[in-house]
C-alpha cells in the first residue's frame, strides 16, 4: 500500500511541472458588443439603467429609430463592452457570493466580470443586487464546492477527494497545484447542471446548502431574519451593524438568526460577516455586503415633558442600562407563532383601524423644542390609568421597578436575543425571576415616567436593538 501511495504521489508530481493552460481563455471578438435579448417588461430606459449606458447609445448602435417599438426577443448590442462577446444576462447576487465564486461556478474570468458590471471593487457586488454575466450554457455542480483545510495542499485534497489535481487547477483558473489558499472554497469539474438551476452559495463550505435573508434588503427599525440550512453539528457567530449575530440550531438541520436594523441607521450597503467552525473544528469566514433600505417614519408632533427626564446625565446611565438588559441571548426560544397584544383592545381591530395608538414606532421626536434627531422606540397604546397590561408571549421577567424615564419599567426575555419591556406603568405585578405565560396579568397602565398623559410604551428589542412591535402581531418569527 506504502508503494502504491509513493507512486501515485510521484505522478501527481510530474503532473504539476506540466504546461498550464488559462482556465479562462478568451476568444476573439468578431461582433462590436455583446447581446442583450429583450424580455417581458423591458424598455430601452430600464435596458439603459441595467447596464449602465445612454440611451442614445442604445439607439445608435443599433439603428433604432422608435425606441417605443421594442419587442420581447429582439437582440441589443450593448455598447462599451466591445471585449465581452456572447449573450448576456443578469442574475440575482445572494447571500454567499463573491466576484470569485460566481466566476468559478460560471467559468467566467474576475476580470470579465469587472468589467461586465462596472466593479472597481469587489466589495460592490452586494447581496440583493444583480449582477451581469455572459450566458454560460453550464454551471458548475453543487456536489463539488469544498472548503481547503489549514494546512492541505490541493494534491492532499485531490487524493483525499478522488479528483485530478488539474480538474481543480483550470477550474478554479489557479496558477497551479500549489497555489490553493486555506480557507478557500474551491468548484470541481463534474456532472454539469443547467445555468438556471438554483444553486448553492458558493462562496461558503459544502455543509451550509442554503442562507437566506429576509428581507433581501433589510429595512430600517425591522427584524432581518437568517436562515441558515446546514447539518447539526457546527456553530455560527457574526455581526452586523455593530451588533453580534445571535445564530441557534433550529429545525430540520436549520439555523435562525433575529438581527434587529436600528430605526436611524444610514440607509446603504454594510458588511455582514458570518463565521464558524465546521464539525471536523476547521474555521471558516465569509464576509459580503447588503443593502439596507429607508423607512419614510412620520414625525410626531413636538412633546412637551419634564426637563429632569431629557438631562444627559440621567438619559445617558439609564439609556445604557435598558440595552445592556437586552444584550444577552439565551439559547432556549419560549414563544411560538404571533406575539398577542398587550392590551385588552382587540389586535384585530387596532391593526385594522389603527385606533388604538397614540404613537407608532420610528415615527421622530422632538421634545421640549429640540431638533428631530431622536426616533420613538416603541408602540404608544392607548390606555387609562389601572388598564391591565397582559404578558404577549411566555418569557423570563429579567427587570422590574423604577426609573426616571421610563417610570415604573418591566423587562421579558423570551429567548433567541428577543424581549418585550413595558413603561410608564402605574403597578409592576411581577418580580425579577418570574416565569411569565401568554396572557398573563404583569402590570397597570400609568403614567410614571416621561410621559404627557396615561399609556402604554411597549418595545421589542431583537439582537440588541429596538424593532417595530406591530411586526410581531402580524409574522411568525422565525
Amino acid at each position: 500500500m506504502m508503494r502504491i501511495r509513493h507512486f501515485v504521489i510521484a505522478i501527481l508530481l510530474i503532473i504539476t511541472i506540466l504546461p498550464l493552460r488559462d482556465g479562462f481563455a478568451q476568444q476573439e471578438q468578431d461582433s462590436p458588443g455583446p447581446v442583450y435579448i429583450v424580455q417581458e417588461g423591458d424598455t430601452l430606459w430600464t435596458i439603459a439603467i441595467k447596464f449602465n449606458v445612454s440611451e442614445a447609445d442604445l439607439q445608435q448602435i443599433n439603428n433604432i429609430d422608435d425606441p417605443n417599438q421594442l419587442t420581447i426577443g429582439d437582440r441589443l448590442i450593448i455598447p462599451g463592452l466591445e471585449n465581452v462577446e456572447g449573450i448576456i444576462v443578469t442574475v440575482d447576487v445572494p447571500f454567499g457570493e463573491t466576484v470569485q465564486s460566481f466566476s468559478r461556478r460560471y467559468h467566467i474570468s474576475e476580470e470579465t466580470i469587472s468589467q461586465l458590471n462596472r466593479l472597481s471593487s469587489p466589495s460592490e457586488l452586494f447581496a440583493g443586487s444583480y449582477m451581469i454575466i455572459s450566458e454560460p450554457e453550464t454551471v458548475q455542480p453543487n456536489s463539488k464546492r469544498f472548503l481547503v483545510p489549514p494546512g492541505q495542499s490541493i494534491l492532499e485534497l485531490s487524493l483525499l477527494k478522488n479528483i485530478n489535481p488539474w480538474n481543480i487547477v483550470l477550474g478554479n483558473s489557479l496558477e497551479g497545484t500549489w497555489s490553493g489558499l486555506n480557507g478557500d472554497i474551491l468548484h470541481f469539474n463534474g456532472e454539469e447542471s443547467p445555468a438556471n438551476e438554483i444553486l448553492e452559495p458558493g462562496g461558503l463550505p459544502e455543509e451550509i446548502t442554503s442562507i437566506e435573508i429576509r428581507p433581501a434588503s433589510p429595512l430600517q427599525g425591522k427584524v432581518m431574519v437568517l436562515a441558515i440550512d446546514a447539518p447539526s453539528g457546527l456553530s455560527f457567530t457574526g455581526s452586523f451593524l455593530g451588533h453580534p449575530l445571535n445564530v441557534f440550531p433550529n429545525r430540520d438541520d436549520t439555523y435562525i438568526a433575529l438581527h434587529g436594523v436600528h430605526a436611524m441607521s444610514e440607509p446603504g450597503v454594510y458588511p455582514l460577516l458570518l463565521e464558524g467552525l465546521r464539525e471536523n473544528g476547521s474555521p471558516f469566514a465569509f464576509s459580503q455586503n447588503i443593502l439596507v433600505s429607508a423607512i419614510n417614519y412620520p414625525y410626531d408632533r413636538p412633546l412637551t415633558v419634564d426637563p429632569a427626564t431629557l438631562d444627559p446625565a440621567v438619559t445617558t446611565p439609564e439609556n445604557a442600562e435598558w440595552s445592556q438588559l437586552a444584550s444577552h441571548a439565551s439559547a432556549e426560544k419560549m414563544w411560538q407563532g404571533f406575539f398577542q397584544i398587550p392590551s385588552p383592545l382587540s389586535a384585530d381591530y387596532c391593526i385594522t383601524t389603527g385606533e388604538c395608538w397614540s404613537s407608532r414606532f420610528g415615527n421622530r421626536r422632538s421634545y421640549n423644542g429640540s431638533p428631530y434627531n431622536s426616533f420613538h422606540t416603541g408602540l404608544d397604546i392607548v390606555g387609562r390609568n389601572g388598564t391591565e397590561i397582559f404578558a404577549p408571549a411566555p418569557g423570563i421577567v429579567i427587570y422590574a421597578g423604577p426609573l426616571t424615564v421610563r417610570g415604573n419599567a418591566t423587562m421579558i426575555d423570551h429567548g433567541w436575543g428577543i424581549y418585550s419591556a413595558y413603561m410608564h406603568q402605574e403597578e409592576i405585578l411581577v418580580n425579577v425571576g418570574d416565569v411569565v405565560e401568554t396572557g398573563q396579568v404583569i402590570g397597570l397602565v400609568g403614567a410614571t415616567g416621561r410621559v404627557e398623559g396615561p399609556h402604554l410604551h411597549w418595545e421589542i428589542w431583537a439582537g440588541g436593538v429596538q424593532v417595530d412591535p406591530l411586526d410581531w402581531l402580524t409574522n411568525e418569527y422565525p
